[in-house]
């Protein structure tokens, strides 16, 4: 029979505090996030300030500037000067956690969870900025629905067309079902008549060609809208009219055959004008506001080596603010003054969590550079094999930390602008017993279709062979599935291309 007691015993556990739950939400933000972020705590903390640019000395500089009479508070040290951290392992939760602080509370003390960082009413009204509860398509068309001179039942008529158009910019459904669902609040009943007498005039609106049935009706209707004397306008209408079927398949000699477009040179560039018409009229409309890439280091080559900074303009400098932290110890009123304590405490914090963020940003992408010079050297062609374990071992952190870190984080390199991210990839074993990164792989396919002899393509199977010749072991699949992933055509559609007239092959082929 069991008892009841009470035993004492000893362990050890890891709490998510308040400072290390800051330090992982910073690290993992982008730059635009961040600088949001920063501009948040500015405006909530009194604490906190914004060094000016003649301030920006020694001090400023490292927006560690805490030495005041309101530091010797608790006992704290006021520097905040950059470190590494201590980096625990907290089961795939660890990160950079800043230098221990006396004060501690519980974190629904210091952030109110439910407070919105800006509400809908404090943007900036001159920033050209997208409404992220905007319609996209179905708000543009119907902007120019209601600045028409339709009436008022033919705009109820094109309101409920508007409604029934995807992403695309294409008709879901039939004309028939669409008015026989608009009778029924409409009287006298609408006709079929009706319907597409406003589709019609919908077609012409911005973008040209949405509210189409199929692909052959959008391109006509954007082929109609050019000049009479357009070069090749009739060649092209002829194309879509007579052989969609075969310029679908790209299969020339029946698109020749059933268009009555014999001449090659007449064919090649009515097939050019087909190819600056707009397939998917409605995607270029989007729903979703646009993503501003703002790069985190800029790597640059000098006589040293290559070299990696932290962007200066990603973040505004800040600091605490001497005057009301000399003020915490003169307070008299107790509420007051645990209220500016907190608000010390807090601003101490987010200090100490952007120096972490930029220290181990800085330490990953140097980690990166180290082991991708001949990318930066030579191009896609040298790119190595790399893999977040690889950089969490070099620099003793653990792979979640790397993720955080090379997730929307991005480097401006000379060769472009390129997220952490891209960087890392899987390998191919070869002959050796060394790896080759797919990345590179993809490059030297690449590099082969564009070198081969027009004419006689090479096949995957043969590209697998030269591939195997340089010792990369690579099968025929992968190598159909790293081409079909850069858009390239198969051996026979080359083939095809290349028996076309000159001019007559498509861009980027």
């Amino acid at each position: 029979m069991l008892k009841p007691g009470l035993n004492l015993q000893l362990g050890q556990t890891l709490t998510m505090t308040p400072q290390l739950q800051q330090a992982i939400r910073l690290l993992q933000l982008s730059t635009l996030e961040l600088q949001a972020e920063i501009q948040q705590a500015l405006e909530s903390n009194p604490m906190l300030e914004q060094a000016e640019d003649d301030e920006l000395g020694a001090d400023a500089g490292d927006t560690a500037d805490t030495d005041s009479d309101a530091n010797t508070d608790d006992g704290e040290s006021g520097s905040d000067a950059a470190g590494t951290g201590e980096t625990v392992d907290a089961g795939g939760s660890e990160d950079i956690i800043p230098d221990e602080l006396v004060t501690d509370s519980r974190w629904e003390d210091i952030y109110d969870a439910s407070a919105s960082p800006r509400g809908p009413d404090d943007r900036d009204p001159l920033e050209n900025t997208s409404d992220d509860d905007g319609g996209g398509l179905q708000d543009h068309l119907l902007w120019q629905l209601h600045l028409s001179h339709l009436t008022p039942r033919d705009q109820r008529i094109g309101a409920a067309l508007i409604d029934t158009i995807n992403g695309d910019g294409y008709l879901e459904g039939d004309v028939e079902t669409l008015a026989e669902t608009i009778s029924r609040s409409e009287d006298p009943p609408v006709d079929t008549d009706e319907v597409e007498a406003v589709r019609h005039w919908l077609q012409h609106c911005d973008p040209l060609g949405v509210g189409s049935l199929d692909l052959r009706e959008c391109l006509e209707v954007q082929l109609g809208e050019l000049a009479p004397d357009a070069p090749s306008r009739e060649a092209a209408r002829a194309l879509l009219e007579h052989g969609m079927d075969a310029l679908a398949r790209r299969d020339y000699k029946a698109l020749q055959r059933q268009s009555g477009v014999r001449d090659g040179d007449e064919l090649a560039a009515a097939l050019d004008l087909i190819r600056t018409l707009n397939p998917r009229p409605g995607a270029q409309i989007s729903e979703t506001p646009p993503e501003y890439v703002v790069p985190d280091v800029y790597v640059r080559h000098t006589d040293r080596g290559w070299q990696v900074d932290l962007n200066p303009e990603i973040a505004p400098r800040i600091r605490i603010n001497d005057l009301y932290a000399g003020m915490v110890r003169q307070v008299s009123d107790a509420r007051d003054s645990a209220f500016m304590r907190d608000q010390l405490q807090e601003a101490r914090w987010f200090i100490k969590s952007l120096h972490s963020r930029n220290d181990t940003l800085l330490r990953v992408a140097r980690a990166i550079v180290e082991r991708q010079q001949g990318f930066l050297e030579h191009g896609e062609v040298a790119m190595q094999p790399l893999i977040l374990r690889d950089i969490a071992e070099a620099l003793e952190m653990h792979e979640s930390t790397i993720s955080r870190v090379t997730t929307q984080k991005y480097m401006h390199t000379p060769r472009g602008v390129f997220e952490f991210k891209y960087f890392f990839s899987s390998h191919v074993g070869t002959s050796d017993g060394g790896e080759c990164s797919a990345t590179a792989i993809r490059a030297m396919i690449r590099e082969l279709i564009e070198e081969e002899t027009p004419g006689k393509p090479l096949s995957d199977s043969r590209l697998a062979q030269i591939l195997a010749d340089r010792g990369i072991n690579v099968a025929r699949r992968t190598v159909a599935k790293y081409r079909e992933g850069m858009n390239l055509p198969s051996s026979s559609e080359r083939r095809q291309m290349a028996a076309m007239p000159t001019g007559s092959k498509p861009k980027g082929a």
